[in-house]
């Protein structure tokens, strides 16, 4: 299947993705390397070489993106997201992270999740917006460093998060510029960026969240390169672009900014050719 996707223009595949961490969140029956509870008791070096086996596995499935690494931090076990980390502080964090992304370098584009960092709050961001009283100087100490070790370890793309850290902005992160500028600014961050799962922010149920096209211009406008929705009965891929290419057409989105984005895409489709 993956292969027939790529049959009609070899030189530039599509993006196939899938989000392999190992552990809870499994999606290939046959992959028996070691998850994020395990690693995170061994040696840096164990995580690496979990995460190489896990590449190759996928590379050998046609697979060429992985949504695969937990930069998020928390010594919360009743947090929605201990189960998946890397690390419980900040340093422990950041050394598997770095591991993570070696491993899978040259194999798959690695993915560090959930930026700005998820381990903050204890609720679950696939039925709300996680909200935490966290601001800038509380974020650079503890969920800075994993995503900042991540992307000088070379990560591709970074996914943003619906959280919301109310001392740095009300929006949720995946929809906040200022978000997306600390991720360059501060962090150096010039790769691709991507939204969690858009049809998390309508299960919310909050109304300003109702409309899948948008959340999707709120999101490419605060500053993505592209946005995830997992496709289902009740969604028409469709009525996101028809809503984009309204927001270009009105000015709510400038076309320079979809021309960067879209020509980042190419280029990194023509390096996965190589």
């Amino acid at each position: 299947m993956t292969a027939a996707t790529r049959a009609s223009d070899p030189g530039l595949p599509p993006l196939v993705g899938i989000d392999e961490e190992g552990g809870d969140v499994t999606r290939l029956p046959w992959d028996g390397q070691p998850g994020a509870e395990v690693l995170r008791s061994q040696p840096p070096a164990a995580t690496e070489a979990a995460f190489a086996q896990r590449a190759e596995l996928l590379r050998q499935a046609g697979v060429n993106l992985n949504f695969g690494t937990i930069a998020d931090v928390t010594a919360d076990p009743h947090s929605f997201i201990s189960d998946r980390i890397l690390g419980t502080d900040p340093e422990s964090s950041a050394a598997r992270v770095a591991a993570s992304v070696a491993g899978e370098r040259g194999r798959v584009l690695s993915t560090l999740k959930h930026f700005p960092g998820h381990g903050e709050t204890e609720a679950d961001s696939h039925h709300s917006v996680p909200t935490a009283a966290v601001d800038h100087a509380r974020w650079a100490t503890q969920d800075a460093p994993s995503f900042r070790a991540g992307v000088a370890a070379g990560a591709e793309v970074v996914m943003f998060g619906h959280l919301v850290y109310s001392g740095v902005d009300a929006a949720p992160a995946s929809l906040s510029p200022t978000w997306h500028r600390i991720l360059t600014d501060e962090l150096g961050f010039r790769g691709i960026t991507i939204t969690d799962d858009l049809r998390m922010l309508q299960d919310t149920g909050l109304a300003q969240y109702a409309d899948a096209g948008a959340d999707a211009v709120a999101a490419i406008a605060a500053g993505n390169t592209m946005v995830l929705m997992i496709q289902g009965a009740d969604t028409d891929p469709t009525t996101l672009i028809d809503a984009v290419t309204a927001a270009v057409e009105d000015g709510r989105i400038p076309p320079s900014v979809i021309d960067t984005d879209a020509r980042a895409l190419l280029d990194v489709r023509r390096s996965l050719a190589q």
